[in-house]
């Protein structure tokens, strides 16, 4: 049996098989590497907490695939609880130690802190241009703290110092300002267990020459 007999019997038995082999073919470790790191800042939504400003460092690691590159970051975030948690929480500590009081436990506010390590893969669209853009999803581990005056040294406090795992999607344009450095506006929601967010950071990226 020559070459091309097995070639045709191939297709026509697990054409699926080649094309995944294909498609796995394109991934290697080769590409990767330190690319650049840059800084970012701006500001973040959630469902939970007040509008305040966040920070990042990324770190561009390569492509392990053609238009696939790897990207690891850390952030911080802190707000305070909104006045809708606020309220729950003070309900809830009130039906817990004094539930025939008639107006409602004042427990001042919390503070809730966010430092986020992230790894994300990007499809990179690049146009050929100064201007590139990338689609992502990403992996996350969020370690968060709650402080308050009241709430220090209880019980309610212990329950908000978690570790919590959670997913990302992201937009990513990166101008090209000189050949080195690249202006990058990062638009991200976050989504775990505790919390739902929405950020908009803007910084600057320091990229290593011929980096992807």
């Amino acid at each position: 049996m020559n070459a091309v007999t097995r070639l045709v019997l191939t297709l026509m038995v697990c054409p699926q098989a080649l094309v995944a082999q294909g498609f796995l073919e394109q991934f290697s470790y080769e590409g990767l590497g330190f690319s650049g790191i840059g800084l970012e800042f701006g500001g973040v939504l959630s469902d939970r907490l007040t509008r305040e400003m966040t920070g990042a460092v990324r770190i561009d690691y390569g492509r392990i695939a053609p238009n696939v590159r790897v990207l690891f970051g850390v952030s911080y975030f802190e707000g305070q609880f909104n006045e809708t948690e606020i309220r729950e929480f003070a309900l809830g500590i009130q039906r817990v130690v004094d539930p025939g009081r008639s107006s409602l436990i004042d427990i001042g506010t919390i503070t809730w802190s966010d430092i986020e390590a992230d790894l994300d893969l990007q499809y990179v669209l690049d146009t050929g241009g100064r201007v590139t853009n990338y689609f992502g999803i990403g992996f996350a581990a969020h370690v968060r703290n709650g402080t308050g005056t009241i709430i220090d040294d209880t019980f309610v406090e212990d329950a908000l110092d978690t570790i919590d795992a959670g997913l990302n999607l992201s937009w990513t344009t990166a101008v090209e300002l000189v050949p080195a450095i690249h202006f990058t506006v990062d638009l991200r929601g976050g989504l775990t267990s505790e919390l739902r967010t929405a950020t908009a950071r803007a910084g600057l990226m320091y990229r290593v020459t011929g980096g992807g």
